[in-house]
């Protein structure tokens, strides 16, 4: 089960970073829910993705550390891409199902106007 967690955690951020936003319909399930965004299903984090990269085109999501347990993941990210003096970092945990990411809680230091 860690693998695959670890498998579906990699290819969103990989899809993130090269701007494919339909992946989200492979990789997140249909009835996905993002704690921090309120939202739920995967047009929900096309639309997420395409807002951001609208912002910052030039973003690119690395990570830092993964700590896999059972089908849930804890992951922390540098934010590169993004003009800020500091990158920022995100630290996203979610629980997978069945290869797909079912639910989503984060942080961000990422400054917001």
């Amino acid at each position: 089960m860690t693998d695959d967690v670890r498998a579906v955690a990699r290819r969103m951020y990989a899809a993130f970073n090269a701007h494919d936003h339909a992946a989200a319909h492979d990789i997140f399930t249909a009835d996905f829910y993002s704690h921090p965004l309120g939202t739920t299903g995967p047009d929900s984090v096309t639309r997420a993705w395409q807002r951001f990269h609208e912002v910052f085109p030039n973003a690119q999501v690395v990570v830092e550390d993964m700590v896999v347990e059972g089908d849930t993941a804890a992951v922390r990210t540098s934010v590169r891409g993004i003009p800020e003096q500091q990158p920022p970092t995100m630290l996203e945990i979610f629980r997978v199902l069945n290869g797909r990411i079912a639910e989503l809680w984060g942080l961000s230091s990422l400054q917001r106007s």
